[in-house]
C-alpha cells in the first residue's frame, strides 16, 4: 500500500540522496533529520510517537508520518515488535532512512510495512534538512528532495 500524498514532477527534484539498500513502497512526506542514532525502545514513546530520550537532539519531535533520517540504528532486538506496534497505533513514520542499520531493524520495518533504506551516498544532512518535503523510492534506491522547508 503506497502512501503518496503529493506528487511533484521529476523535473522539480531539487536534490538526490542515493541509498544502497531499500524496501517498501514509494512514500512522500516531511523530513525529520537527526544527527543521532535511533532506538524504538529507548528513544521513542511508543504511545505518542514522540522522541522522549532526555538530551536527544530531536527530543519532543514526533516521528508520526515523517520521513525519518538517522545515521545509525541503536539496539535492535525490540524493533520487530516496536515497529509493528507503532504502525498499529498509527504513529509510525512513513519511512526510516538509515545510514547504517541492522537486520533486526530491517526485518521489523518490513514486517510492519514501513519503508526502510540503508547506506547513504553522502551524509543525509548535507542533502536534506528537517522540514523538506521528500520522496523515498526504494525501487530506484533514491531519496529526492522535492521542496525545501519553508517554501
Amino acid at each position: 500500500m503506497s502512501t503518496v500524498i503529493d506528487t511533484v514532477a521529476a523535473s522539480e527534484v531539487l536534490a538526490v540522496l542515493k541509498v544502497q539498500r531499500a524496501s517498501g513502497p514509494v512514500v512522500e512526506g516531511l523530513a525529520l533529520v537527526s544527527q543521532e542514532g535511533f532506538s524504538p525502545r529507548y528513544d521513542l514513546d511508543r504511545w505518542t510517537g514522540l522522541i522522549t530520550k532526555p538530551g536527544h537532539k530531536l527530543e519532543g519531535q514526533s516521528i508520526r508520518d515523517a520521513i525519518c533520517f538517522f545515521p545509525t540504528a541503536k539496539g535492535g532486538i525490540a524493533a520487530g515488535w516496536a515497529f509493528h506496534d507503532i504502525k498499529h497505533k498509527k504513529i509510525a513514520p512513513r519511512a526510516f532512512v538509515f545510514g547504517v542499520t541492522n537486520p533486526v531493524m530491517v526485518q521489523g520495518a518490513v514486517f510492519a510495512g514501513i519503508t526502510i533504506t540503508e547506506g547513504w551516498s553522502q551524509p543525509a544532512s548535507s542533502v536534506v534538512q528537517t522540514g523538506d518535503w521528500v520522496r523515498v523510492d526504494p525501487a530506484r534506491k533514491v531519496v529526492e528532495v522535492l521542496r525545501r522547508a519553508g517554501r
